[in-house]
């Protein structure tokens, strides 16, 4: 496999991993597992709200409203998968 490639290919399942991190993470604050007043979770939920929110927030602005039910993340999912695919398929020419 072409190195540039495989390069796209784990940043995007890197950014795959760091959306299921905040996910998690929004879980735990949202059912009081984990304490936001704690500076270490206050950071970690902090970077990972950095993170995902620009790709995030457009999807939102799409969506409608749904109450507590953020279905954002599901949509980005089926959006990075698309994308890893279609650098496989295009620029590998598997």
């Amino acid at each position: 496999m072409n190195p540039f490639i495989w390069l796209i290919v784990t940043i995007i399942d890197i950014y795959w991993w760091i959306v299921i991190a905040m996910v998690i993470m929004s879980w735990l604050l949202a059912f009081n597992v984990v304490n936001i007043h704690n500076p270490f979770v206050r950071q970690v939920s902090y970077v990972l709200a950095r993170l995902t929110e620009p790709l995030l927030a457009p999807i939102r602005r799409f969506m409608p409203n749904l109450g507590g039910l953020d279905l954002s993340p599901i949509v980005l999912f089926v959006g990075l998968v698309f994308v890893r695919y279609l650098v496989i398929y295009y620029l590998a020419g598997v």
